[in-house]
């Protein structure tokens, strides 16, 4: 496979699938065993990592800027036969805009020759890149069972244009807020309190 997108249900489990492949790649490149029941693996030249970070503190650059300087940079050294892990790319701008920066440099990526795994919750990159018909693409998908818990197994699915925060939200805020109700929130200096 050139491509692997993962979507799929918020703590679904998907970047710590995103590690696990690093890891696997990692000690299978240096000749280690490799904690799986089964692995099939191509060993790829070098690994890059693209997560996404905190707020840069010292407020010298915006949090989409450093994302694109990080990703110029592994952009400068990555080769084709390398690896690149991508974890929610983009991310810090909206959907439109991260969809289409991420789907640009995703296809230049994988056009070049390098193997790329991406999480992501943006749909409309998930989605442009499904229906490009690559055939050296897969899409794993972290399910949501019926009651909203999360199966921590990914399985081959179609990119959904949700990835199910109510679940989230409801977990945190349910026992809080009757049904039906939404939270009430009052702001004052600043702050804001839930009623």
């Amino acid at each position: 496979m050139r491509l692997v997108v993962v979507t799929g249900a918020n703590h679904g489990g998907k970047s710590t699938f995103l590690r696990s492949v690093g890891v696997a790649q990692l000690l299978a490149s240096a000749g280690a065993h490799v904690p799986a029941r089964e692995l099939r693996v191509s060993l790829a030249g070098q690994l890059f990592t693209h997560w996404a970070r905190e707020e840069d503190t010292a407020l010298e650059h915006g949090k989409l800027d450093e994302e694109l300087a990080r990703m110029s940079g592994i952009a400068d050294r990555i080769e084709p036969g390398d690896l690149l892990l991508s974890n929610e790319s983009f991310s810090s701008t909206n959907e439109v805009e991260g969809s289409e920066i991420g789907l640009q440099v995703l296809r230049a990526l994988t056009r070049a020759g390098v193997r790329v795994v991406a999480v992501t919750h943006l749909y409309d990159l998930a989605h442009e890149l499904q229906i490009s018909d690559d055939p050296r693409a897969v899409y794993l998908r972290a399910p949501r069972r019926e009651d909203g818990s999360r199966s921590y197994r990914l399985e081959r699915g179609d990119p959904l244009p949700t990835s199910f925060a109510r679940d989230l939200y409801d977990r945190e805020f349910a026992a809080e807020t009757p049904v039906g109700a939404e939270p009430e929130v009052s702001a004052t200096g600043g702050t804001a309190t839930r009623h």
